[in-house]
């Protein structure tokens, strides 16, 4: 499927701290509204090498680089990292994740819904949630030189017509019957992550067991995990956006119970507690230095 001429990117360039960065963003096609909630091209120059920390959220995310790849280090030992030729793909999880490189980048990412992941790479999420995967692992054999045949194109716009015809093509292709997990997440949403499993499974019109394992296969987490990971990906763009309140203000906000619940779940998925965190969500993702545990 071609997609239209007029849908041409829009380039930014922002210089800020000694780091250039160049953003490659259009409008999705028609046919990928609803499956992907973003697709954009993307470059970083700095001075120096970058470590940055990176937030979970109620995506899967797909990487393509078409550059020297970014090193991606485990949650439980930052010590150790791994780094993927052309790319990888994250799936969900409710941990952050340490990413480093020497100092420049180039790619694309694709924020992608769990049931657009599920029909893309047609196997259940439950074996990519917690997990980063190669994207060659996950591509069919023809696409396996998909990084490489983007990095040779010469503009953003041929390299995101490309992307965005694959992702149409497999995600329409798919005999996958996924529409039961995108209303139950879409309503998940809708409610702020504040929907339980037992009243979905009452909306629903299933029994609870069955939720579960729909969201196993589906998803990739439980119902409340992912509600969890709604309500904290809400926080951290009301933070990044400028947004105020006290813990216990946030915490009735974005739907926890209260101020205690906050910060253990603040805890858990940044690994510092809530007065350390606070900086970490609400400023640049970036730190210009690394320390040497981790470099």
């Amino acid at each position: 499927m071609a997609v239209a001429a007029s849908l041409l990117a829009k380039i930014e360039h922002v210089e800020s701290g000694g780091t250039r960065w160049e953003m490659a963003s259009r409008p999705l096609p028609e046919g990928l509204r609803g499956w992907v909630h973003k697709c954009d091209g993307y470059g970083e120059c700095a001075a120096q090498p970058v470590a940055r920390r990176e937030m979970p959220g109620p995506r899967v995310v797909m990487i393509i680089e078409l550059d020297e790849p970014i090193r991606v280090h485990d949650p439980l030992d930052e010590r150790r990292a791994v780094a993927f030729e052309g790319g990888f793909v994250a799936g969900l999880d409710d941990r952050s994740t340490l990413t480093t490189h020497d100092g420049t980048q180039r790619g694309i990412q694709i924020d992608l819904t769990p049931s657009a992941a599920r029909r893309l790479f047609g196997l259940p999420l439950s074996e990519l949630s917690g997990q980063v995967v190669p994207l060659s692992e996950l591509l069919p054999r023809t696409e396996r030189s998909l990084a490489g045949r983007l990095a040779d194109l010469g503009s953003w716009d041929a390299r995101l017509d490309v992307v965005e015809r694959l992702l149409l093509e497999r995600i329409s292709a798919s005999p996958l019957d996924t529409r039961l997990a995108t209303w139950a997440v879409r309503r998940i949403e809708a409610t702020g992550g504040g929907l339980g499993t037992k009243a979905l499974a009452r909306e629903l019109g299933y029994s609870q067991k069955h939720v579960i394992a729909l969201f196993h296969e589906q998803v990739g987490m439980t119902p409340g995990r992912f509600g969890r990971l709604v309500r904290f990906d809400r926080l951290v763009q009301h933070l990044r956006q400028g947004g105020t309140g006290s813990w216990a203000e946030l915490a009735a906000r974005f739907g926890w119970f209260d101020q205690a619940h906050l910060a253990n779940d603040v805890k858990r998925i940044v690994g510092e507690p809530p007065s350390r965190a606070r900086a970490m969500l609400a400023g640049p993702a970036a730190l210009t230095a690394l320390q040497s545990d981790v470099a």
